[in-house]
């Protein structure tokens, strides 16, 4: 009886590697989802639709090449002010290079982004945390250079 228990309980566990591996799968799915939301958005010259990819929070932290953005609110105006229409916003384009689980609900993700412009491309890389918030990824700290 011990024996049929001992291999009822590793028959149990036997399927959690797998079930860790396809919820990673699924996860990166849903997070180059968002990051395709956010390239649709931005190359229709939607800043606003573009920051919903982010967490709507005072604690949302941007790093950029002029310092340390911290909140949703001044995030959207920092980009409204570097971008004030569709020229200087151009065509972005995305490659993302690494996912890494943090924790059950976090990741990290590093990329390098590229705008297409009329008056001069621009690019550079990035790295993001984003944390899965009531069911949704949002980017909690960006920082790009």
């Amino acid at each position: 009886m011990r024996f049929i228990l001992f291999l009822i309980i590793i028959a149990s566990f036997s399927g959690l590697p797998a079930q860790h591996a396809d919820a990673q799968q699924n996860d990166r799915r849903q997070i180059e989802g968002l990051m395709a939301a956010q390239t649709s958005a931005w190359n229709r010259g939607d800043i606003d639709a573009f920051m919903q990819t982010y967490w709507h929070s005072d604690s949302l932290l941007f790093i950029g090449k002029n310092g340390v953005t911290y909140g949703w609110q001044a995030t959207l105006d920092r980009y409204k002010k570097n971008y004030p229409d569709t020229t200087a916003m151009g065509k972005l384009d995305f490659q993302l290079l690494e996912f890494k689980p943090l924790a059950r609900d976090v990741y990290f993700v590093v990329g390098k982004w590229h705008l297409q412009r009329s008056i001069g491309d621009l690019q550079g890389h990035f790295s993001l945390t984003l944390r899965r918030i009531r069911g949704a990824w949002k980017i909690i700290a960006d920082h790009s250079s």
